[in-house]
């Protein structure tokens, strides 16, 4: 990938509207910065504005204590270096909103401080809300000259058509195991096993898993899929909704990653198939696999996507898991 994006700058033919999709944590940002230095130069101030960086993790973590309006007058963005601007989504609900996007259009009129190019990376373009993404197609229509637009997107069939159908993509896939292997040794990573397992070919996961907090999650998660599916009563599911409504500051997403994962090990382990993403749980993974259906799974990976598409209008944790589990068990 990056072979062909340093071509094109050799090549002089480098398109206006980039889209970089793939999982998360395969490096679709981090290609993004570095093709932003090939173009601009000085990586290192390119490099700062790394939303993994705690620095700005923090930058962007305090900003969602801000009341809404507050935001809409100072949207957020990044620009360590002034011919890269980086917009992430912002606030509670992590979405990139309407004042960004029209702050984006404002500062693409900008000429470049040096050279003949200005880049912008939007960062999860998944999560623009619909007038967001409306307002973003003004600048993608008629692009001033100078600007190069790199978005980046978990699954391109998200957007809406009308954003997919104006930009070059580019499908970032997983490392093979050998890479990660190689990976996690020159970066120390503690419990390789398990974060390679968990990470399945994504660095970027790998790196950034707290193993104590999913541990916690997958308990609580696993305990909803032994209810869900008839395993056990409904009242044993109860302790673990009341301890997520309690942690207020972690997000329903935050579960629904670790419940996708488990859905996945319960269809693997109904296969045959190892080992499991979560290996160190196949007895409890097993047993929900004899428990359900094909589709029992194919129902419940639907609830999960439902409950994905729910997280832009704030759902309450607890009540939206309660609902899961009631539907699955009535099937």
């Amino acid at each position: 990938m990056v072979e062909t994006l340093t071509e094109m700058i050799r090549g002089g033919r480098i398109p206006q509207t980039l889209l970089l999709s793939g999982p998360e944590g395969v490096g679709k940002a981090t290609l993004a910065r570095r093709f932003g230095a090939l173009l601009l130069g000085n990586a290192a101030r390119i490099e700062q504005d790394d939303l993994s960086l705690e620095a700005n993790a923090a930058i962007i973590a305090d900003r969602e204590k801000w009341p809404s309006d507050k935001r809409n007058e100072d949207p957020l963005f990044f620009a360590s270096h002034p011919d890269f601007v980086t917009f992430p989504p912002d606030g509670p609900l992590r979405q990139l909103t309407i004042p960004q996007m029209r702050l984006l259009k404002d500062r693409a009129t900008i000429k470049p401080h040096k050279g003949a190019w200005r880049v912008f990376l939007i960062d999860d373009i998944d999560r623009a809300n619909e007038q967001a993404a409306n307002s973003l197609l003004k600048t993608l229509e008629e692009p001033p000259a100078h600007l190069i637009l790199i978005m980046t997107a978990r699954n391109p069939y998200d957007l809406l058509p009308t954003i997919r159908s104006r930009v070059v993509p580019f499908r970032l896939g997983r490392l093979s195991q050998e890479d990660m292997r190689a990976f996690a040794a020159a970066r120390g990573l503690d419990q390789e096993d398990q974060r390679l397992r968990l990470a399945e070919g994504s660095p970027g996961v790998a790196i950034a898993l707290d193993l104590d907090a999913y541990g916690r999650r997958r308990e609580a998660m696993l305990a909803l899929l032994r209810v869900a599916s008839g395993l056990d009563p409904f009242g044993a599911w109860m302790k673990h909704a009341d301890s997520i409504a309690a942690r207020r500051t972690e997000k329903l997403d935050s579960y629904l990653d670790v419940l996708y994962i488990l859905l996945e090990d319960v269809l693997r382990a109904s296969n045959g198939v190892t080992p499991l993403r979560n290996e160190d749980a196949r007895p409890h993974i097993q047993a929900v696999a004899e428990k359900v259906s094909f589709d029992w799974l194919r129902a419940a990976v639907a609830r999960v996507d439902e409950l994905m598409d729910l997280l832009r209008r704030n759902i309450q944790k607890s009540l939206a898991l309660d609902a899961f589990a009631a539907a699955l068990r009535a099937r």
